[in-house]
């Protein structure tokens, strides 16, 4: 069998707090498969968002031990986790995160030309395009819908191939056409390239479309989380 893409190992994850120390994972021991496609979910404050910020190394485990493409996420230093990221990760949150002062261009480009690609402005073209906005190339955030931009957010995240694409709740601020048709692309990115696809959801018809799902409760997997769906 290969190895996994994502391994987890006795994961946990603990943060300060005003009211001091919070555990918020606990233990976490899971893997995750070359082109899967896996959903977390559970209710609010279980620690979904939380175990796929960890997953990509945007919150550094304080217990146990995170793998990605076989690199320890848990002994790589900040810079070097930006440039695995970089290179490796795709993350789309609910929230947009564009920079306001560039155009979708410019917000696609920047990863690439940050990679040292030489043509990221044509690659950034080509990735706005499939997601339906090569009519929006000049335009700023504040000139685009909510759609808009999340398509834009997952332009941004696809453009690099990345082998693994994390969305946290990616249709979580769009209406319910709006918020398919960003579905769509997420597994269209999945079929079409193998990217392994993990995202955070409430919605249960959006998890029954991926391969498995694991459950989350008070930061504690529920049921089996290791069995990839038949």
């Amino acid at each position: 069998m290969p190895d996994p893409v994502l391994r987890l190992t006795d994961t946990a994850l603990s943060l300060d707090g005003n009211a001091g120390r919070v555990d918020i994972l606990h233990g976490i021991t899971l893997e995750v498969a070359a082109g899967e496609t896996v959903g977390l979910v559970g209710p609010s404050g279980s620690g979904k968002s939380s175990l796929l910020m960890v997953m990509g190394g945007l919150e550094r485990a304080t217990g146990g031990s995170v793998t990605a493409l076989g690199r320890d996420l848990t002994a790589m230093g900040e810079d070097a986790l930006a440039r695995f990221r970089r290179d490796h990760m795709g993350v789309v949150f609910q929230s947009f995160h564009l920079i306001p002062t560039m155009t979708a261009l410019e917000n696609v480009a920047t990863p690439l030309e940050l990679a040292g690609a030489s043509d990221a402005f044509d690659r950034a073209a080509a990735e706005l395009d499939r997601v339906g906005l090569s009519h929006r190339l000049d335009h700023y955030p504040s000139q685009m819908s909510g759609g808009e931009q999340q398509r834009v957010a997952l332009a941004r995240a696809a453009a690099p191939r990345p082998a693994i694409l994390l969305a946290d709740e990616p249709t979580g601020n769009l209406d319910g056409p709006t918020g398919q048709a960003i579905v769509d692309l997420l597994f269209g990115l999945n079929a079409e390239r193998g990217a392994t696809l993990v995202l955070v959801t409430h919605d249960p018809a959006l998890a029954a479309k991926c391969d498995r799902t694991i459950r989350l409760r008070d930061g504690r997997l529920e049921g089996p989380a290791r069995e990839a769906a038949e």
